[in-house]
């Protein structure tokens, strides 16, 4: 098994058991030299998609999942790997117990654009639900993002 480093959506412990049902939840940590933001579009979401940039001024909060062969496959699918929307990058993680490295999906797309309000709110509930401190979901809650209507 290796380490996946979950953002985003991805977050949501229930999303994650659908999705990587044989891969078990291996703790959580930060990228730090990251930085949340949007990009591409994606007309589902009605606005811009996750992804994360380096960032020496800022941090990410993840969950660490132990993802079992056949379960990244499935990941892929979901995040449109197979069809270049996302690509695999390998980052360290710091967590308590120390760095340890991961992979994770990065937008293949131009940085840029607004998610819409849903998207936001899935991200923060997901980001809140993985346990991530209270100023970071609050902050996710704040950010710019276009309207549902």
């Amino acid at each position: 098994m290796t380490l996946y480093a979950a953002y985003a959506s991805n977050l949501d412990p229930l999303q994650m058991s659908l999705r990587a049902p044989h891969s078990p939840v291996a703790g959580a940590g930060w990228l730090q030299g990251w930085r949340l933001t949007f990009g591409g579009e994606d007309r589902g979401w009605e606005g811009s998609l996750a992804t994360v940039v380096e960032d020496p001024q800022s941090q990410v909060f993840v969950a660490l999942y132990d993802i079992a062969p056949h379960d990244e496959a499935g990941l892929d699918g979901w995040e449109g790997a197979e069809l270049d929307i996302y690509v695999k990058i390998r980052v360290r993680v710091a967590t308590l117990d120390g760095d340890v490295t991961a992979w994770l999906y990065v937008l293949d797309d131009y940085e840029g654009g607004l998610p819409s309000a849903r998207y936001l709110g899935i991200i923060a509930d997901a980001a809140e639900a993985a346990g991530a401190p209270h100023d970071y979901v609050s902050a996710l809650r704040s950010r710019p993002c276009r309207s549902n209507g």
